[in-house]
């Protein structure tokens, strides 16, 4: 059963990190995320390394203009998986819901 909504915009996309997070891949669909640019910050936790195989990840701020756009895949989590990704990310992002351009509500990690 399907509770949550993320919207990823970077490495929770990819087929390895979703099998070592959440045991499978994650059913999803494109989407975007109004209000906020891509930056990049670096990754110092091994095991989210190890996962992803990079050092340094994309990561969310918001600008607040709606000029501005990220897209990515709006990702089914059950609590179960939430409460993994919350674990895979780290303490320089939070967990923030939004509106995306779909007009649907999500989880988004971004700038803490």
């Amino acid at each position: 059963m399907t509770d949550h909504l993320v919207f990823s915009y970077g490495t929770l996309q990819l087929p390895a990190v979703q099998v070592a997070r959440f045991g499978r891949e994650l059913a999803g669909t494109p989407d975007a995320l109004p209000g906020y640019r891509l930056d990049t910050v670096e990754i110092t936790d091994p095991a989210v390394i190890a996962d992803s195989g990079a050092t340094h990840h994309p990561i969310a701020v918001r600008t607040g203009d709606p000029a501005d756009r990220i897209d990515g895949t709006a990702l089914a989590l059950t609590d179960t998986d939430l409460t993994a990704a919350d674990d895979y990310e780290v303490d320089d992002y939070t967990r923030v819901q939004t509106t995306l351009v779909s007009g649907r509500t999500a989880w988004i990690y971004v700038e803490a």
